[in-house]
């Protein structure tokens, strides 16, 4: 988990004033990448003591919008969100259990933004979600007669 100080100076980089909810909320996504709203609340509850459901929402839209947290939405899923890295990675989703894990983008000069036909669109980012079964899962199904 990120130190306060840390976050604060993030919010500082990006010319946002320093609340206590932000950076709490800023200290749990360091600690639980991917998670939900659910799980951001919850656990900057436990932080802070209170704070409520819409002031997350609030906070993660503008951190998003200033570029430091990504948001994301698998398929059947709720929205996720993380620490924006700029690297351009990726995630891999298991079917089974919904744990989530990132991967780096395919090797080559930003070879997801080269679609196929891109309809005149200037292409500036690709969102990819890779789909399976994780390794726990997997040997589960296995060990199950």
């Amino acid at each position: 988990m990120i130190d306060p100080d840390v976050a604060a100076g993030l919010l500082r980089e990006r010319s946002m004033r320093v609340t206590a909810p932000r950076v709490a909320v800023l200290r749990e996504l360091s600690a639980h990448p991917h998670a939900d709203v659910d799980t951001i609340t919850r656990c900057t509850r436990e932080r802070l003591g209170s704070v409520s459901t819409q002031a997350v929402y609030d906070i993660l839209a503008a951190l998003a919008g200033i570029g430091l947290v990504r948001k994301f939405e698998p398929a059947g899923h709720p929205a996720r969100f993380e620490i924006e890295l700029g690297d351009n990675h990726h995630h891999l989703v298991c079917r089974t259990c919904g744990s989530m894990t990132d991967v780096e983008c395919a090797p080559g000069k930003a070879p997801c933004l080269d679609a196929a036909d891109d309809h005149g669109f200037t292409i500036d980012e690709a969102e990819v979600i890779y789909w399976g079964i994780c390794p726990a899962c997997a040997a589960t199904a296995v060990a199950i007669p």
